[in-house]
């Protein structure tokens, strides 16, 4: 019997169906704690099947809780991801369920080793606004292909998107399987504080240190995808239109509401003409006008457009000079679309200078030597993604070893997020952990080590009384 959707009443009743369904779940793992790769496979099949059918009612879903996002930014950073990623699973998971061989020493032989991958158990997901469908879907499918059950807190902030999807998972999952959690922060306080088995939150480094400090009360495992300032380097020899072309898409998709977007861009000095007029050229043959067009993403609420607008008038007070994009110099008063905003001249006390923007709000950094732009990325937080364009491997091999990001994309961005056989994550403030591809099996596994022995016990070696010759000799032979 396929679960009925469930109405939200109230944010004490959707805490009471919280942990209601968390006992559900964990009841209904006890009794099958180990599917196989048969059934995981069948409902990852069924996870695609219902995506696929239904895109385009979550396509709709999506533009009105954006007032305007854009279907190709939906279409490709959301559905095709997904769909692919889905398709990957289906054709590793069995690999991945193998047992795994290991080393036996002589000292334990004869005996054997091996890793078995068990699920969890019940796997919490805490989804984000930005891209409400990937974000749900690729976890609960993690979740899925290790053998787990999900449950889903969604965003308050896409209503119509949590409604489709709660129609789509209802029509494929009972909600012993997987289950989708409306609600505000109370909601979002109680469900993580949950006894989960893993719980996966991405969202902002604020929030998520909240919701590690939750986990620790029952020492869950948690994955943390959060963001921070994620930089775009561009070396001296690299190619600047190819740079602000591929800069400009990372920052202009989904209206730069993207955790892995270009936050900043380090450009050689007296480069940063050319850049903004090549950034320009880009923009404006990618989205030749903004306010009637249906190609370029709305913010996604009053308090993120207000919130955009005060750093650049804070920056503008502080001494930035401010370069608006704006091919039709169209007026945008009466909607939430915000044309991109290159600020230079900008210092560590601006906001935007600190914070990551999530928005398409692009500050200009210049150096003098590469060095210089290399310690700069270095002294601040270890970003979520970083970018690096050049076409010559030293100066690629430089970066990789002197940096750190939780994942990098030479001459492109973006792009490393829909790689299915990587693993995405983040490092320090822009978080912890690894899923996607066989790591987010692995992540969702318990890699249990098993040493199995027979009927000969070679252990007995080793058995007190201590100090006999056959000690001393398993001392010298092991201890050096």
């Amino acid at each position: 019997m396929v679960a009925t959707v469930s109405t939200l009443h109230s944010p004490a009743q959707e805490i009471e169906r919280l942990h209601a369904l968390h006992h559900k779940q964990m009841e209904a793992f006890r009794a099958d704690p180990m599917p196989d790769a048969a059934a995981r496979i069948e409902k990852l099949r069924k996870l695609k099947t219902a995506l696929v059918q239904q895109q385009d009612s979550l396509v709709k879903a999506v533009n009105e809780d954006f007032s305007c996002r854009a279907e190709g930014d939906t279409l490709i950073a959301e559905i095709m991801t997904t769909v692919q990623a889905l398709n990957y699973m289906v054709k590793n998971v069995r690999k991945w369920m193998r047992p795994s061989g290991r080393h036996v020493n002589m000292l334990f032989a004869p005996a054997s080793n091996e890793v078995v991958y068990q699920p969890l158990g019940v796997i919490g997901i805490m989804v984000p606004w930005n891209y409400p469908i990937q974000l749900a879907l690729v976890p609960i499918a993690t979740a899925l292909a290790a053998g787990n059950r999900a449950m889903v807190k969604m965003s308050e902030f896409t209503p119509a998107t949590n409604r489709a999807l709660k129609d789509m998972l209802a029509s494929v999952f009972d909600e012993d399987e997987v289950a989708i959690i409306e609600g505000e922060v109370d909601v979002s306080s109680a469900f993580s504080e949950v006894p989960w088995n893993h719980l996966i939150f991405t969202g902002s480094t604020a929030v998520g240190k909240h919701v590690m400090a939750a986990a620790a009360k029952n020492l869950t495992p948690v994955t943390l995808e959060l963001g921070g300032k994620s930089p775009a380097l561009i070396a001296p020899d690299a190619n600047l239109e190819h740079a602000a072309e591929r800069i400009c898409f990372g920052k202009s998709l989904n209206a730069g509401q993207t955790c892995i977007a270009p936050d900043y861009v380090l450009v050689p000095e007296g480069k940063e003409k050319e850049f903004i007029g090549r950034y320009h050229q880009a923009f404006t043959k990618m989205y030749p006008t903004m306010k009637d067009n249906d190609d370029y993403t709305a913010i996604i609420n009053d308090h993120q457009y207000q919130r955009l607008f005060s750093w650049l008038k804070d920056a503008d007070e502080k001494g930035a000079k401010i370069t608006q994009i704006n091919p039709r110099d169209e007026n945008f008063s009466d909607c939430r679309k915000m044309p991109p905003h290159l600020i230079e001249n900008g210092t560590d006390d601006m906001t935007v200078m600190q914070e990551e923007l999530f928005g398409p709000i692009l500050p200009i950094v210049t150096y003098r030597s590469f060095d210089d732009a290399l310690a700069y990325i270095t002294d601040r937080d270890r970003p979520l993604a970083l970018y690096l364009f050049s076409y010559n491997r030293d100066t690629e091999k430089k970066v990789l070893e002197q940096t750190h990001a939780g994942g990098v994309a030479v001459n492109d961005t973006l792009m490393h997020i829909a790689q299915d056989d990587m693993p995405f994550g983040g490092i320090g403030p822009s978080g912890m952990g690894h899923y996607h591809g066989k790591e987010g099996f692995v992540t969702l596994s318990k890699a249990k080590a098993v040493h199995r022995k027979g009927r000969i016990n070679s252990g007995k070696v080793i058995y007190p009384p201590y100090g006999t010759r056959l000690h001393n000799l398993v001392y010298k032979l092991f201890i050096r």
